[in-house]
């Protein structure tokens, strides 16, 4: 597996500290520059997600690394009764409640704040849990998934919506110029943590994705691992269950 890619590469903190800095310091427009910086595909991808997790009828979602809250949300358009969105990042939760009381899902949604890594359930709790964009920034990945893995029901589905690296000509070509200028450039610009979107782009390269991923899931228990690779490769959905 690469090396860690750290947010902030001259912090004294660790991995996971450093993530919950970074976001609660973008949280005021994470939401509009990430539009801008997937050209809007990243609801379709989050769309798909809906519906494989639709399909198995959950009555409990657990969606870790919620940030805002834009999956969590798509995800009451399904049958379940209990949804919990979980983040690091106190900054990102609250844009998040503010849109879920907009939307009045108060009911049905509840934002917390907690570590993917040291989940705060009883083992056996969710139906379906979800991770959109998140995975890359666990500070232990392993540990990080087996804990996904506890707080999963028997026969419950765990999907993964995550950056990839495409690999035919000409979009591996273009991804990387794209993710070398274009991406950095509007943080810079529209961003007041440079940093961060540097860090965005250099951990979406680097980190593992398609049958390595798979590996992982696999090494850590998780049955009957696929994954369905997004417009051309630029992003990864992976379905595991337990």
């Amino acid at each position: 597996m690469a090396d860690q890619i750290n947010p902030y590469k001259d912090s004294n903190l660790g991995k996971k500290q450093q993530v919950e800095q970074m976001f609660d310091t973008i949280s005021g427009n994470y939401d509009s520059l990430n539009r801008m910086i997937s050209l809007g595909t990243d609801q379709g991808w989050r769309r798909n997600v809906l519906k494989m997790v639709s399909d198995t009828n959950p009555e409990s979602i657990l969606d870790i690394a919620t940030g805002t809250g834009d999956l969590a949300i798509l995800l009451s358009k399904s049958n379940a009764k209990r949804i919990v969105g979980l983040d690091l990042s106190a900054g990102m939760l609250e844009v998040g409640k503010t849109k879920v009381n907009a939307l009045g899902l108060q009911n049905k949604i509840e934002m917390i704040q907690g570590d993917s890594e040291n989940l705060p359930f009883q083992d056996n709790t969710f139906d379906a849990i979800t991770v959109a964009f998140g995975i890359r920034n666990f500070e232990n990945l392993e540990k990080g998934l087996s804990e996904i893995l506890r707080v999963l029901k028997p026969n419950g589905i765990f999907v993964i919506l995550e950056t990839s690296v495409p690999t035919k000509f000409p979009f591996k070509q273009g991804y990387s110029f794209y993710m070398k200028t274009f991406m950095p450039l509007m943080g810079k610009i529209f961003s007041k943590d440079k940093k961060a979107y540097e860090y965005l782009s250099e951990s979406a390269k680097n980190f593992p994705y398609g049958e390595k991923l798979n590996a992982i899931l696999q090494k850590v228990n998780f049955k009957s691992v696929k994954h369905n690779p997004q417009t051309m490769g630029v992003a990864t959905i992976y379905s595991a269950s337990k």
